[in-house]
């Protein structure tokens, strides 16, 4: 279970230190600052745990946060949100910035809600493209590896395959996993329907369960055993998952 990563790139230390305090409050880890345009590539290409970029467009009086963003859109399975967040009023760095299509485009001094949100809505446009789902209440953002589930202040990302089950109750789903449980508002069928059907299986009207955690299949009580002991009803309807499971015979 990760919290958002955050790459900074920021020349300014006065500047850089008072967002790495607004994120960190806000429950977002800051997975490096950057000053220049190579530390920032290496950070963003080393590092398999950036979820979005924060960047200024001038760095040491060069406009290499508009070079960084080319960069890493030049790739487009290794590319992330960004937002720029600047000084830079000039009309023509404005429009060469645009060309990039950042999420957004902020202005120096950055006012905290508006940045924070900023930040929430670039996660969701960006997860929420091909292969990606927004929940009803736009709390939650699905894609093929993880999920960002809003939690308190911000976002948290949930890997799929931490996820031990899914229970439905009324309008909501709760996702389980080992260190923590999440509430959200979707129907256990629009979830399992986004899910990869090679990983999750429904057990019962009310259950969906990760065929990894699967521990222990007991047909005649109706049970299954799951990983930390965790157990859920296997109904007469959905016996089927027992073809899903190799087995020795």
């Amino acid at each position: 279970m990760d919290n958002i990563n955050v790459l900074i790139v920021e020349d300014n230390p006065n500047e850089s230190e008072p967002l790495v305090a607004l994120l960190k409050t806000h429950g977002y880890t800051i997975a490096g600052v950057a000053t220049n345009l190579k530390d920032a590539l290496n950070i963003f290409y080393n590092s398999n745990t950036i979820d979005i970029v924060i960047l200024d467009v001038f760095l040491n009086q060069v406009p290499d946060g508009i070079a960084f963003a080319e960069t890493i859109n030049a790739v487009p399975n290794a590319s992330k949100p960004f937002v720029f967040l600047t000084s830079a009023t000039d009309r023509t760095i404005f429009e060469r910035a645009k060309l990039t299509q950042p999420f957004s485009y902020l202005l120096k001094p950055f006012n905290e809600l508006e940045l924070l949100y900023a930040i929430e809505m670039a996660l969701e446009r960006f997860y929420a493209q091909k292969n990606a789902f927004l929940s009803e209440d736009q709390n939650t953002v699905i894609s093929d590896a993880y999920l960002y589930i809003k939690k308190g202040k911000g976002l948290k990302k949930v890997f799929l395959e931490d996820i031990i089950y899914i229970e439905v109750e009324e309008k909501y789903c709760n996702i389980i996993t080992k260190k923590e449980k999440f509430v959200i508002l979707i129907s256990l069928t629009k979830i399992l329907n986004l899910l990869d059907a090679n990983m999750f299986s429904r057990t019962h009207r009310n259950f969906v369960v990760n065929m990894q955690k699967i521990e222990e299949i007991i047909p005649a009580d109706n049970l299954i055993i799951l990983s930390d002991n965790h157990q859920v009803t296997l109904s007469e309807t959905y016996k089927g998952i027992i073809k899903k499971v190799r087995t020795l015979k």
